[in-house]
């Protein structure tokens, strides 16, 4: 068992991993943090973190967590170059792996770690960069349920759930399932909104509607603001939303299972990359919906909630 002070590692701050990081430290764990782009990192130094200059520098961490962007740097920062599992026999007891990756490549990385005496736990999480600082992320976590629960403390402090889905990589399905529903969804969302302004109503006022019903969810509200204020900030964007239906509908052509809602949406993505939403977030998908329907959108100048926050009273 890893003692109460174990000492972890962090590969990856991005908007994401910032965040996670954030809370571990918060927690008041002691986490040594690596990023390619080092000035991303060092604000972390103010919250207790120690920056390191090479992912060489982890190696010798009880606990090693990522969190990139894409298959190819998952590998790249374990199995490449100078990577996490290639320094001479140095290798952390665990490596926890919160990226939306590929199952083949997590697959290889495990079997990879293994000949070091690393295990593996994949551990994908659902939520944006204000979610995470909320801590209000949920966790999906498969590998041996023995490394499961020595590293579940550190998953609770960064999310409010946690959920073991068994061994191997069968999170990394539940998280390509789970964003190729949050695609749908949002496609979905885009074309009743934009349904209920052709008809006079407001975006607000519909949401505020739908998020008070049983068809609200956690999701509807904190995409709210984007919808309604046309915020394009990038939370999480369709270059990235892209790749998670790609990786979801080849899963899908190996399990043999008809995914035609989910083939046309990916479709629709596609087209807002082509049309420049490559850097926007997702909520662009709005804005291709309404000019499809000949609909030109305004941001509605109105408060409103995204549900993570509690909401101020005003003052009289």
């Amino acid at each position: 068992m890893l003692s109460a002070g174990a000492r972890l590692g962090w590969i990856g701050t991005g908007r994401m991993g910032y965040a996670m990081v954030s809370r571990l430290l918060a927690a008041g764990h002691d986490v040594a943090v690596w990023n390619r782009t080092r000035a991303k990192a060092e604000p972390l130094a103010e919250l207790g973190a120690t920056i390191v200059g090479a992912i060489a520098d982890l190696a010798e961490r009880d606990v090693v967590f990522s969190m990139v962007s894409a298959s190819a740097d998952f590998a790249e920062v374990t199995l490449g170059d100078g990577g996490l599992l290639r320094q001479d026999g140095a290798a952390p007891k665990i490596l926890v792996d919160s990226s939306t990756v590929d199952a083949d490549v997590s697959a290889e990385v495990r079997v990879e770690a293994a000949k070091l005496g690393t295990t593996l736990v994949a551990a994908p999480v659902s939520g944006n960069a204000k979610v995470a600082r909320a801590g209000r992320l949920s966790v999906v976590a498969s590998g041996p349920a023995e490394a499961f629960e020595e590293v579940r403390p550190y998953l609770e402090a960064i999310g409010r759930s946690v959920t073991y889905a068994g061994d191997g990589e069968v999170a990394r399905l539940v998280k390509l399932c789970h964003n190729v529903f949050l695609g749908v969804v949002t496609q979905s969302l885009a074309e009743v909104t934009v349904l209920a302004e052709r008809g006079g109503v407001s975006r607000a006022a519909f949401l505020s509607f739908l998020n008070d019903s049983a068809m609200g969810s956690v999701f509807t509200r904190y995409k709210t603001p984007a919808f309604v204020h046309l915020d394009l900030t990038p939370t999480f964007t369709p270059v990235l939303l892209r790749k998670d239906f790609d990786l979801g509908l080849e899963a899908a052509r190996e399990l043999e299972v008809p995914m035609p809602v989910a083939s046309l949406t990916r479709q629709l993505v596609q087209g807002a990359i082509g049309h420049g939403h490559v850097s926007d977030d997702f909520a662009a998908l709005l804005l291709e919906q309404a000019e499809a329907a000949g609909l030109a959108l305004a941001p509605e100048n109105v408060p409103v909630s995204d549900g993570l926050e509690p909401e101020q009273p005003e003052l009289s």
